[in-house]
């Protein structure tokens, strides 16, 4: 699963009090090369919840992501996009 798409998802079983985030049991990961789309980048990262894109991240072994949401005067940068 990408983790913007996990960024996404939430529980709506009955019953669950907390249903975002769901949690990730990593088995395997498998990086993908995708082509660079900054109008994509530009367009999603405002709908980001950026702890739970944090959170996600670091369960699968990157712990690269900085704690606090990058400003969003950030997005003009192509070398932060990447």
């Amino acid at each position: 699963m990408r983790l913007l798409t996990h960024n996404m998802l939430s529980s709506n079983i009955k019953g669950v009090a907390n249903g975002f985030p769901l949690l990730i049991e990593v088995e395997k990961v498998i990086e993908k090369q995708v082509d660079f789309n900054p109008d994509f980048l530009k367009n999603i990262f405002p709908k980001i919840e950026w702890q739970a894109l944090v959170q996600a991240s670091r369960s699968m072994g990157y712990a690269e992501l900085p704690e606090e949401s990058p400003e969003s005067s950030m997005l003009d940068s192509d070398d932060f996009l990447r």
